[in-house]
């Protein structure tokens, strides 16, 4: 690596999460070893460097691990800051990025997550909150290219990977997001033409048929 900086990344593919510390590298233009990980059968370096959790992604730089891909993120920022700053510069605006990323974690994942896994009722609950989630979302993008303004910044980063799962929710919720949502995929599309994001979001029907293979070996209908 230059600089002598190792930086290595322990990832799964579908995983949206891992997809986040590719897009914060990629915007940094950090060179990094890519290990994807199986989930099924974890290695022991994952064990090794995330002993709390054992989850994916986990960075490790120079032999030491961050997990947890917010921090990740925060944490590729503030190492890599002379390039492309994720974060805001004053304290407010920071604050404000923190949260609506926050909300992403806990509100966008749950509610795509019992799209796929649930059905009748549960599902249409899901799918409604879904939508009211991103519309709030659409609320704080306005009418600003990204959510960091003229700049690509700490919260699109949160929610890009998000968009290369919208084609599972919708097939499994038989819905369309644009319909309802169309400024949130207009911005989707907008980040897809940065390199940073193209090259480091999986394919939208790779996603799917994972997600079904998933479901087979969960038991779920």
């Amino acid at each position: 690596m230059a600089g002598g900086e190792e930086v290595v990344l322990l990832d799964s593919y579908a995983s949206m999460f891992g997809m986040r510390v590719k897009v914060a590298l990629g915007e940094k233009g950090i060179q990094y070893v890519h290990k994807e990980e199986d989930l099924k059968n974890k290695s022991p370096l994952l064990l090794e460097m995330n002993p709390v959790h054992k989850k994916i992604p986990v960075l490790i730089h120079n032999g030491k691990p961050v997990c947890e891909s917010l921090i990740i993120v925060q944490y590729i920022d503030e190492v890599w800051k002379d390039k492309s700053p994720l974060l805001p510069s004053h304290p407010y605006n920071r604050a404000q990025a923190r949260f609506w990323a926050d909300f992403v974690d806990k509100k966008i994942y749950d509610c795509g997550r019992r799209i796929w896994a649930t059905k009748g009722e549960e599902q249409e609950a899901a799918k409604k909150e879904l939508i009211d989630c991103l519309k709030l979302l659409e609320g704080e993008l306005g009418d600003k290219p990204f959510f960091g303004g003229e700049s690509f910044g700490f919260v699109d980063v949160a929610l890009i990977p998000f968009y290369t799962w919208f084609y599972t929710y919708e097939k499994h919720g038989n819905f369309s997001i644009e319909a309802h949502c169309p400024k949130l995929v207009e911005w989707a599309k907008r980040c897809m033409q940065k390199d940073s994001v193209s090259t480091s979001l999986a394919d939208p029907h790779k996603i799917h048929e994972f997600v079904i293979q998933l479901k087979k070996r969960l038991g779920i209908d």
